[in-house]
């Protein structure tokens, strides 16, 4: 929400229309995000006719200083949910930037790849925000994502599997 959501639309306008359609995973109580989405796309309209979306939502996996045992529970119900989407949608290309909810969207991937039943390319961009340490999902998806993007060079030091590549939103 907020923050992170702002920056994904920072990256995705700079995409061609043959990124299309596009799939937003939302946590089901974010209520600031599917405003800014749906007017993003409404801009992107203008300029690509035939551009497509779809929003979706799952529960979201972990509130903000929610306890890290009753997170293992959110975390593995959205997953639960995370796993038919996945499956339905079947991604070419998963870019997330940080949030939680992403956790639950790139692991049921990931696992739909074991399977063999769909590979995606999983790209995890940490946050601008993230100066010296990463975040949660950073932390967890460095060991899952095809491309990890860093937006500090302190940060490609310490997770050498990183790419940096300056500041890009």
């Amino acid at each position: 929400t907020g923050g992170h959501t702002t920056e994904i639309l920072r990256l995705l306008s700079c995409l061609s229309e043959s990124y299309s359609p596009r799939h937003y995973v939302l946590a089901d109580s974010d209520k600031m995000s599917e405003a800014k989405i749906r007017s993003f796309e409404q801009k992107r309209a203008e300029t690509f006719s035939k551009s497509q979306f779809t929003l979706d939502r799952i529960p979201r996996s972990r509130e903000v200083r929610q306890s890290w045992i009753s997170s293992v529970v959110t975390t593995l119900s959205s997953i639960l949910y995370s796993l038919p989407l996945t499956y339905k949608r079947k991604p070419d290309l998963i870019l997330c930037n940080g949030p939680g909810t992403c956790v639950p969207v790139c692991l049921s991937a990931f696992l739909l790849g074991l399977l063999r039943i769909k590979r995606t390319i999983i790209v995890y961009v940490e946050s601008i925000c993230r100066v010296e340490t990463l975040s949660l999902s950073g932390k967890i998806l460095y060991y899952f994502a095809d491309y990890f993007i860093v937006q500090w060079p302190d940060l490609k030091e310490k997770y050498p599997k990183s790419v940096y590549l300056g500041r890009i939103v």
